[in-house]
């Protein structure tokens, strides 16, 4: 995959796991978007919704592999199921991209430990989640997207797991609310990482406001940039993420909320704005949906 791919604009898809649950995905604990997978009845749906994103606009789709990290697993007594719940991914995306070759597959690496919050364990038990994961997905995968990461040390730990695959990767910075990532970190030092390798950076699951907020200094890492936008009302909840979710009934909506203002024409409206102001990777996160991905192909 050529290295200056996100040089020219391209649209990236939405939201997996919100959006299976409102196409009929049972909650199951906190699987998510993983219990897609661990079902086989969801399989043809998972493809399907893969599809759909593609029809509508999206010239990425990432690989349902959120929740399929071992912690996640392991919460819910399915931890025996890690290689096959990835592979799974990787086998049904594969299937999207057969009959759409044009499209690209990333290999998504989300955090190895909580949602949202800076992942505070050993550098080398991190590095080794990430390869673990990184490894099932690598026959796959065009690239690999290190999404909704919270910490420089989190990317640093994923970008050594990559590297025996010798294959392109995409930082995806998540920034709950502010300036700073949850480790307290900016956006300027995700810099010291950067290698040959990396197709560019983009703030993953936040909101168009803080995107805005953020964007003068995206824009000055002067490589390309863009967004993976969600539609949940914060990403900081009351009582965390990890409490919170814990108790709920499988949906993060429950707590997180679910703004209705961001429709398909207002998302668009957005997208555009930025578009024109520099940002060449467009795409939904949590709560967005194939027509948010069809409202930002008319504005490209």
């Amino acid at each position: 995959m050529e290295i200056d791919y996100f040089k020219k604009v391209r649209i990236l898809d939405g939201g997996m796991g919100q959006e299976l649950l409102a196409r009929g995905m049972k909650p199951n604990g906190t699987l998510w978007s993983a219990n897609a997978l661990l079902d086989k009845n969801y399989h043809e749906l998972l493809l399907n919704t893969h599809l759909d994103y593609i029809k509508s606009g999206a010239d990425v789709i990432c690989t349902t592999t959120f929740t399929t990290r071992r912690l996640r697993l392991r919460d819910n007594g399915v931890e025996d199921k890690f290689e096959y719940l990835n592979k799974k991914a990787g086998e049904i995306a594969k299937k999207a991209q057969e009959k759409y070759p044009h499209i690209k597959i990333a290999g998504e690496l989300p955090p190895q430990n909580f949602t949202y919050e800076a992942d505070n364990r050993e550098s080398d038990l991190i590095t080794k989640n990430f390869n673990e994961q990184a490894k099932i997905l690598n026959p796959y995968v065009d690239f690999f997207i290190l999404h909704v990461l919270s910490s420089i040390r989190e990317f640093e730990c994923a970008i050594e797991a990559i590297k025996e695959f010798k294959k392109p990767y995409l930082i995806g910075i998540h920034i709950s609310e502010g300036t700073k990532l949850p480790s307290g970190e900016k956006i300027s030092d995700i810099k010291k990482v950067f290698d040959e390798n990396l197709l560019g950076v983009i703030l993953t699951c936040i909101s168009p406001e803080n995107f805005e907020q953020n964007f003068n200094e995206l824009k000055n890492l002067n490589i390309p940039f863009g967004f993976k936008f969600n539609a949940f009302e914060t990403t900081q909840p009351k009582d965390g993420y990890t409490a919170s979710y814990g108790k709920s009934n499988g949906n993060p909506n429950e707590f997180l909320g679910q703004r209705k203002d961001l429709t398909p024409e207002v998302i668009a409206k957005i997208a555009k704005k930025f578009k024109e102001s520099g940002a060449t990777m467009l795409g939904g996160c949590c709560e967005t949906t194939p027509a948010h991905i069809e409202a930002i192909k008319k504005i490209i």
